[in-house]
């Protein structure tokens, strides 16, 4: 027999009573397997059907899932195979009173259960909006094929069946979406606590850094440390932002404090802390990451670069801007046996250390361009004699008039070293 439009039979009270009963313990809040549990229980009391199963729409990948099903191992289907695909695509109830006899019948899902499938009414779950949620399917009925009033009564069935599962659906996910925000939560409460909480405090110098994620977490980081060394200056982006970028920034962080406060100096700690990372780290993660000392009697920064950039020092004399290179590539991109000697630059008295990630330099603006390294140049001419918190504060606002509108799309994170006047 041919695929069926929904009858209309009038249903009696002695029909209605286990469709009710049905619709109140579908109406319970269920977890997703319980629910398609609940629905082939279901299915199997009120049309007295030996087998069912449910196969669940995904619109991602055009594909039916079988969840659940006695005797049957979960499969994937094309939406268009076999009669649970045809049921899909014409979204009409099929009723097959022999399916050995229908080319559409799939004879392997028998011989890997060892069942004999005789009869099968499938069923289309579609909700109140007219979405396909999946498809019902009722095997071999106690005594004979499925009739006429069996489709009636399953198709009540059914629309009770797919509200009740796309609220599953629904409310499944709204769980993993707040266990998500609390995982991410988490990770900005981490990642957070790895930042200066205030700022070192050293004669003749002001520095500041902030980062602000574009997420709940981000995968920039800085420092500003004192170590026995010098003043610690670290600047690190790792490639995209969420958990994962984090916990890489976060991760780099620790290291190099751990390298420092062993007594390494810059070269041996760039070169272990970029091997092990490039050990641990999966193939398509790096950091891009400034790491820099700064010797405050000798007013020196001297520093590698792992791809981070650009790297820029005003000078107060020349009230101009010079731009360094990254030294080296990016930590964890591949082992280092060797590094180029170290970039050393004098700070002269208003001279001023900046570095920016790239959602600052990255951002785009409401007609699609970028915000840019001139602009940067620009305001560190203009604002130089302002403390580093003031600058800071007022490349955010720059960046903030420029953009108007346009969504902040990467983590941005500004470290300022400014040596003071005489």
């Amino acid at each position: 027999m041919g695929a069926h439009p929904y009858h209309h039979h009038v249903l009696t009270a002695r029909d209605l009573e286990p469709v009710l009963a049905v619709a109140a313990k579908l109406a319970a809040p269920f977890d997703l397997k319980t629910m398609l549990r609940e629905v082939v229980n279901a299915a199997k009391q009120v049309l007295s059907a030996d087998r069912g199963s449910v196969w669940l729409y995904d619109a991602e990948t055009d594909e039916l899932v079988l969840e659940i099903a006695t005797g049957i191992e979960p499969v994937r289907v094309p939406s268009g195979s076999g009669l649970v695909g045809s049921c899909a695509r014409s979204r009409q109830i099929i009723n097959v009173p022999d399916c050995y006899a229908d080319s559409r019948f799939d004879r392997e899902v028998d011989k890997r259960s060892g069942y004999r499938t005789r009869c099968m009414l499938t069923l289309p779950l579609v909700d109140h909006h007219g979405v396909l949620v999946g498809v019902m399917q009722v095997l071999n009925k106690s005594e004979g094929v499925f009739e006429p009033d069996d489709e009636a009564l399953a198709t009540v069935l059914a629309a009770q069946c797919a509200v009740a599962l796309q609220r599953a659906r629904m409310t499944e996910a709204i769980i993993e979406g707040e266990k998500l925000r609390q995982q991410l939560e988490l990770a900005r409460v981490v990642q957070m606590s790895t930042l200066p909480a205030t700022m070192p405090l050293l004669p003749g110098y002001d520095v500041y850094g902030t980062f602000k994620p574009a997420d709940l977490t981000g995968g920039d980081t800085f420092d500003l440390a004192v170590i026995d060394q010098g003043l610690l200056i670290v600047l690190g982006d790792a490639t995209g932002h969420g958990i994962a970028p984090a916990l890489s920034v976060t991760q780099m962080q620790a290291m190099l404090r751990m390298a420092f406060r062993l007594g390494a100096d810059l070269e041996t700690a760039f070169k272990q802390v970029n091997n092990q990372l490039a050990d641990v780290l999966p193939g398509d993660r790096f950091i891009t990451a400034f790491i820099g000392l700064l010797d405050t009697a000798r007013h020196r920064i001297r520093f590698h670069s792992g791809g981070q950039g650009p790297i820029l020092h005003f000078q107060a004399a020349t009230a101009e801007c010079v731009h360094y290179r990254p030294t080296s590539f990016p930590l964890a991109a591949m082992p280092l046996t060797t590094l180029r000697p170290a970039v050393e630059i004098d700070m002269q008295p208003g001279d001023i250390l900046a570095l920016l990630s790239d959602g600052f330099y990255e951002y785009r603006g409401p007609r699609d361009e970028e915000f840019g390294e001139a602009r940067v140049r620009e305001l560190l001419r203009a604002h130089h004699e302002k403390d580093a918190a003031e600058i800071s504060a007022t490349l955010f606002s720059a960046v903030s008039q420029f953009a108007g509108k346009a969504p902040q799309e990467d983590d941005m994170t500004v470290v300022l070293v400014k040596r003071g006047q005489p």
